[in-house]
């Protein structure tokens, strides 16, 4: 008999164990699992008997786990992450007529997103799967064909093809009057959309007008979102002047719903860069895709 069969657990009950040690709850375990709380208590019986320790306590609400449980638990999540990890890399990388390709929430929505239409038109047999986060580096890229990355272009381990420079520029509303904000100093008096950027990568107001030698400090009632995606629809429903990347807003400033205010834009020597895992070929839909993408870039499609 196989030995991980005769000494290891089955599968369903470790991650049915997982549910309930974060429920601290037979019962939350099998709403998220769609079980019955019977069918939850059968496999957690099931467990203990296999390991051949109690992992839980009864209480009146709930269930406490045992310090053994505790123990478990936490081979438990790094194991399944590591899995679940390793089959979404297999599964993106390797499904054939498909690219997975990360970004940016924000370069994603506005740069990539629309133009994954005429890609799709050109290319009706490859399937684009886009994954957006804001938070990711060079070690994020093993479970992806491609990436956009922002920085400098000095990775490594990684392929780097120069995509788009970042310049970064005052924008608002086109029914937004704007028309006594002509220098700098006025712009810093202005009602602007602030942007949180102490959980990721991005410049804000403050280090926009540092590149300009001024000091700026953001009013206290003065609106602030997080995400770029949110800063950038609150200009675009007329609430302040904000910050704007070349990748976004093409679309608005052809219709004439978005204005640029003043002339100031910010050349920070930052990019944005397509890349790929250099030890790893990719696949032909790959290279159709970057072809194509890097053609997109230089004005070539």
């Amino acid at each position: 008999m196989n030995r991980y069969l005769r000494a290891l657990p089955p599968l369903e009950t470790l991650i049915t164990f997982e549910a309930v040690g974060r429920h601290s709850s037979f019962t939350g375990a099998s709403r998220e699992l769609f079980l019955t709380q019977s069918a939850v208590s059968k496999q957690m019986r099931q467990l203990e008997d296999c390991i051949g320790v109690p992992l839980f306590e009864r209480k009146p609400r709930g269930v406490m786990l045992t310090p053994a449980a505790q123990e478990l638990l936490i081979t438990v999540n790094t194991l399944l992450t590591t899995l679940h990890q390793s089959v979404t890399r297999i599964r993106n990388v390797h499904q054939p007529n498909t690219v997975s390709i990360l970004a940016t929430h924000a370069l994603a929505q506005f740069w990539l997103f629309p133009k994954l239409i005429e890609f799709n038109k050109a290319y009706p047999d490859i399937a684009v799967h886009v994954h957006a986060m804001n938070e990711f580096d060079e070690a994020s890229l093993k479970d992806y064909d491609l990436g956009i990355l922002y920085g400098q272009g000095e990775w490594g381990a990684l392929n780097c093809d120069f995509l788009i420079p970042e310049i970064v520029f005052p924008v608002a509303h086109a029914a937004l009057d704007v028309t006594d904000i002509q220098t700098l100093e006025q712009l810093a008096s202005a009602n602007l959309v602030q942007i949180d950027t102490s959980a990721w990568h991005c410049l804000d107001w403050e280090q926009w007008f540092e590149h300009f030698g001024i000091d700026y400090l953001a009013p206290e009632k003065a609106p602030v979102f997080n995400q770029l995606t949110l800063a950038f629809r609150a200009v675009q429903q007329g609430m302040g002047i904000g910050l704007a990347w070349t990748f976004m807003g093409d679309e608005a400033f052809a219709k004439g719903e978005l204005q640029r205010v003043t002339g100031f834009e910010c050349v920070t020597g930052r990019a944005e860069y397509l890349v790929s895992v250099k030890h790893r070929p990719l696949s032909p839909c790959a290279v159709v895709f970057r072809e194509w993408v890097l053609g997109l870039a230089q004005g070539e499609i």
